[in-house]
């Protein structure tokens, strides 16, 4: 298993961002879903990340360096992690998060955040025990029933 920099646009890619949007589209209405663009996951703010076995893409997650105005501090928010069912059972979304989390500490911001949805229960227990707790909606989130928010401090 490798993790590295991957191309949202390239063909791999294209193809769980794609299962991504039918998952969560199954789980959610529209108005619940938070998901970004293939454009937008290619903005400079952006890193995306491919987890591969052998040659072939495994899994996928994205961090987005963001400002928050009100508390004065940078914080990557953490998007688009999906593992194909095929590849579940495995423990690469627990790779891919910490991949994305080291990526945050190289550029030396310390705070991880996410939303995801009350419907993702693997989901939902893979980020408690990787150390995130719940919080208020952040940035231009709405409070919404079918969402939970959540931050991390990461530490060295």
């Amino acid at each position: 298993m490798k993790i590295e920099k991957t191309d949202p646009a390239s063909e791999a890619a294209g193809r769980l961002i794609a299962m991504s949007d039918a998952y969560m589209g199954d789980l959610y209405p529209a108005e619940s879903n938070h998901l970004e663009s293939v454009a937008a996951l290619k903005q400079d703010n952006v890193i995306f990340l491919g987890c591969y076995i052998d040659e072939t893409l495994a899994a996928c997650g994205a961090v987005k360096i963001l400002f928050d105005d009100d508390e004065q501090l940078s914080y990557g928010e953490i998007k688009r992690v999906f593992v194909p069912e095929e590849f579940r059972g495995r423990g690469l979304s627990k790779h891919i998060m910490r991949a994305l989390e080291d990526q945050l500490l190289d550029q030396d911001i310390r705070v991880a955040r996410l939303e995801t949805g009350i419907r993702q229960p693997e989901a939902l227990g893979l980020y408690f025990r990787l150390g995130y707790a719940e919080r208020a909606a952040f940035a231009d989130y709405e409070e919404d029933p079918l969402s939970v928010f959540m931050e991390k401090i990461l530490s060295v």
